[in-house]
């Protein structure tokens, strides 16, 4: 499987441009304030489905066969991707389903199916979610779509990156969500293809850790649970093509503990007005914690996603 180009990034630029609207990448003199740095906040939360993933969907989706499209799509996911793909079905009028886990939150559920997305639940968390979409997809022939091994998809989400350097073209230090890991793929894709000496920093959730000790050791694992309230960057595994760019090109990663990632969504709300998701409001938790580091830096913070539901932003003001 190959990985996308510069050129495959500008390409869905174009087949995505009449459907999403460059987001703001904006400072917040009270998140400066809060945290004593220099960030920007890239605003994916400003999207269409309010996540960065719904360039990845449309250019993929945008990119099928007529033979593919009739075949019907499949894919599985915890809300983010599967709006995405719901979206772009909709828009190409492909038949969708989705898979999501069990006790999967409601509000994401029933936005995939605003989209006209049946989905379907199961599963004790995503990757069983995932599986059950494998199998389904096999036995009736339906184009599946993996939420991370599709070069189309990365090539897509890559829009955003491509953003991030015309926004601010000499960032020192771009903090990124990573689950299944497009969206720090599509980013390393364009900041190796631009020569920019930024760091990038991949963001996971201690209670989700097995990306993050693949990337740090010496062979890839596969977690016992993913069991975080940032269901964005919930995976119990790696996958081969963000897993191979990951590993070879994310300069830092770091893990945050459930109160790092809560206090990441208060800090959000407080200072930039934003709603953002446990995964969204990561890169600017993880951004404080390393703030000694990052005196005198110019910092990027991916705010990838708003869809928060009402009961988990109850619990977590509380």
């Amino acid at each position: 499987m190959t990985p996308p180009t510069l050129n495959d990034v500008y390409v869905a630029r174009e087949r995505i441009l009449p459907h999403v609207p460059r987001t703001a990448l904006l400072r917040h003199p009270l998140l400066d304030a809060a945290s004593g740095l220099s960030i920007w906040v890239k605003h994916e939360n400003h999207n269409p489905t309010c996540a960065f993933k719904v360039r990845g969907g449309l250019n993929l989706v945008g990119s099928l066969t007529g033979a593919e499209r009739a075949r019907g799509i499949m894919t599985a996911s915890t809300g983010n991707h599967g709006q995405s793909i719901g979206m772009a079905a909709r828009l190409h009028g492909v038949a969708c389903t989705v898979f999501v886990p069990a006790g999967n939150n409601p509000e994401k559920n029933a936005a995939m199916r605003a989209y006209g997305a049946t989905v379907e639940e199961g599963g004790r968390d995503f990757d069983e979610a995932r599986e059950r979409c494998e199998r389904r997809a096999d036995d009736t022939g339906a184009r599946y779509v993996h939420s991370a091994n599709e070069p189309m998809l990365i090539a897509g989400v890559g829009t955003y990156a491509l953003e991030v350097f015309e926004q601010i073209p000499d960032p020192d230090v771009i903090y990124v969500p990573v689950g299944g890991g497009s969206g720090a793929c599509g980013l390393i894709t364009v900041r190796n293809a631009l020569g920019s000496k930024a760091r990038i920093v991949g963001v996971g959730a201690v209670k989700a850790d097995a990306v993050f000790r693949s990337w740090k050791g010496p062979e890839r694992v596969v977690g016992e649970s993913a069991d975080t309230l940032a269901e964005g960057i919930a995976t119990r595994v790696t996958f081969d093509l963000t897993f191979g760019l990951l590993k070879q090109h994310l300069d830092d990663f770091i893990l945050l503990t459930e109160d790092e990632l809560a206090e990441g969504v208060r800090v959000a709300l407080r200072t930039t007005h934003n709603l953002a998701e446990g995964a969204g409001a990561a890169a600017i938790a993880a951004a404080i914690k390393q703030k000694d580091d990052l005196a005198g830096k110019r910092v990027v913070c991916i705010m990838s996603g708003g869809n928060l539901d009402a009961a988990k932003l109850t619990r977590i003001l509380r």
